[in-house]
């Protein structure tokens, strides 16, 4: 049984939702959260109650989206013409792209 966590609000945590996702649906979720900065539990979360997602500018990040953008090169390179650019790349690509475009406003909401 798995120990009980208190929210940042201190609140009890004890209940646990689990579901299934497709090898590709969980490697861009990874993506997703480590560009995030947040828990994958926290990226989560505010995904589902459609809170906004603040990215606080970290190392960690920034190397995330280094990484992110290194591979999107690398795929954008390989393609022989942009209509081979899948739905999980396009989602990627945006998101990197707003992540990019908080930091030069300085605000780093993704929402």
């Amino acid at each position: 049984m798995s120990r009980k966590n208190k929210d940042k609000y201190n609140r009890w945590r004890n209940v646990t939702i689990a579901f299934r996702v497709t090898e590709e649906e969980n490697a861009l979720l990874n993506r997703m959260v480590k560009l995030s900065g947040l828990t994958k539990q926290e990226y989560l979360t505010s995904n589902m109650l459609k809170r906004d997602i603040v990215v606080s500018g970290n190392p960690k990040v920034y190397k995330a989206l280094k990484n992110e953008m290194m591979c999107i090169y690398q795929e954008l390179k390989r393609m022989s013409s942009l209509d081979e650019i899948s739905d999980e790349l396009s989602e990627l690509i945006k998101m990197v792209c707003d992540i990019i475009n908080g930091m030069k406003e300085e605000n780093y909401d993704i929402g």
